[in-house]
């Protein structure tokens, strides 16, 4: 065996060991591979192809680098109609992307790219997507989140799979990377961008790398071993995390932080939980620190808002966090149905008794309810609403209300309040009124029931 078919042996052989045993991929499934023309996705492709799966590319034209851009698009599908496998090509207005969305251009990038791959493996059939991450790859992405502040999960984030996401390259080096496509006789193509060491990964790669090597001439093989140790600690940690997740989120999504105050770190857990709604460790520390306070809003970095009342913080989309500001006017004659199911009666007085004017039920005096002048509506809390609650010598905030009752700000918005003559007379299912009730003098009533 020569010394190019060896090489060729070896890595195709440790690629095959990874699929089958980690990634669990059968020799005849279909796989979308993610190709730039570098040497990482060049290795890819040739690799997996050789190995029998059945491959499909695609490759992404970000018209970042002008000629280059281009270059490197001709020269995937020479090298793809070469060995015969199908190419799909897409071109992306990152700038778009970038003013729509507030994004860095490595983000944007990132985001297009793996939505078209998901859209296009979904359309082919493909049961997995290839990405050519390696060795150093690793690395590089494990001092990338430690400069961001990551905990144990950040620092081991780039997993041999991630949902369809795949890494078959993952304990190969770069140098052996190389070596291989060149015992394949192929060639590749490098991103100039790749020196600007502006970019934070490229100056990982080009300084703080050799640095370390020149310290340790083993340097990255050490910190690849640390980061598979630290995914066993992680597994651990997870368990841990989703263990407090169930005992401190509600099943509407909003989370108990006076419960998750009663276990250790609960800083760190809830930094854990709200991982993925853009909440710096500052913002969580303060949502710990401010617990007990109300009317706190936390801005993520995306769509996500945090809004604490008293002990419990609920998370917004503020995408979908739209309030319905409509009025809905009700007829006392029939049933409701919008925007609440509500049964209206009328009925004799002989028929009441005080338990049916409990917080699910309203009964209205029905001359009262009935009068030539009454407009009845179904509305939305405003900021500054007060009624007159049952029993009560003076009218209160709704707001105090709220919070006496341990309200979300989720549980506010789907509060309904229903007014006469823009008076609130009930709030259904949570406190009913001074307004209009059953007395002495009453013949009728008129009962209102949530359904």
């Amino acid at each position: 065996m020569s010394c190019h078919d060896a090489i060729i042996h070896d890595f195709e052989q440790t690629v095959a060991k990874f699929t089958d045993s980690v990634l669990g991929l059968r020799r005849d499934a279909s796989i979308l591979i993610a190709l730039s023309g570098g040497a990482d996705s060049v290795a890819l492709l040739l690799a997996l192809h050789r190995l029998g799966f059945m491959c499909v590319a695609a490759h992404c034209n970000f018209h970042l680098r002008g000629e280059e851009s281009r270059r490197d698009m001709l020269f995937c599908r020479e090298l793809t109609g070469r060995i015969g496998v199908d190419l799909h090509v897409r071109d992306f207005d990152v700038e778009s992307r970038r003013k729509s969305h507030g994004e860095s251009v490595e983000t944007a990038c990132r985001e297009l790219r793996y939505r078209w791959f998901a859209d296009l493996a979904d359309a082919e059939g493909a049961q997995a997507i290839a990405v050519g991450h390696h060795m150093e790859d690793r690395v590089e992405t494990f001092f990338l989140n430690l400069l961001r502040g990551a905990g144990i999960v950040g620092l081991t984030s780039m997993r041999p799979r991630n949902g369809a996401v795949v890494r078959p390259l993952l304990e190969l080096s770069r140098r052996q990377i190389e070596e291989y496509v060149a015992a394949c006789n192929e060639n590749f193509v490098t991103d100039s961008t790749n020196s600007d060491n502006a970019f934070r990964r490229n100056a990982i790669r080009n300084r703080l790398m050799p640095l370390l090597n020149e310290i340790s001439k083993d340097a990255s093989d050490a910190v690849f071993r640390s980061i598979s140790n630290l995914e066993s600690a992680r597994d651990i940690f997870t368990d841990a995390i989703e263990e407090r997740q169930r005992d401190c989120c509600r099943p509407n999504g909003s989370i108990d932080l006076d419960k998750l105050s009663q276990r250790t770190q609960p800083a760190t857990a809830l930094m854990e939980i709200l991982r993925d709604k853009g909440f710096s460790p500052a913002q969580v520390s303060d949502m710990m620190a401010r617990r007990n306070e109300s009317g706190l809003t936390f801005p993520g970095r995306g769509n996500a808002i945090g809004e604490l009342s008293r002990g419990i913080l609920t998370i917004i989309d503020k995408s979908a966090a739209t309030c319905d500001t409509a009025n809905y006017p009700v007829n006392l004659l029939r049933d409701i149905a919008v925007p609440v199911r509500i049964a209206v009666s009328r009925r004799r007085i002989e028929e009441f008794a005080p338990e049916r004017n409990g917080a699910t039920s309203a009964c209205f005096d029905a001359a009262y309810a009935l009068a030539d002048n009454a407009f009845w509506e179904l509305r939305h809390p405003r900021r500054g609403d007060r009624m007159v609650p049952f029993g009560a010598s003076g009218s209160k905030l709704l707001s105090d209300i709220f919070v006496a009752a341990k309200f979300t700000a989720e549980d506010k918005r789907r509060i309904w309040i229903l007014t006469r003559n823009g008076e609130i007379v009930w709030i259904p299912g949570v406190k009913n009124s001074a307004a209009g009730i059953v007395g002495p003098h009453t013949k009728e009533f008129i009962e209102m029931r949530i359904i």
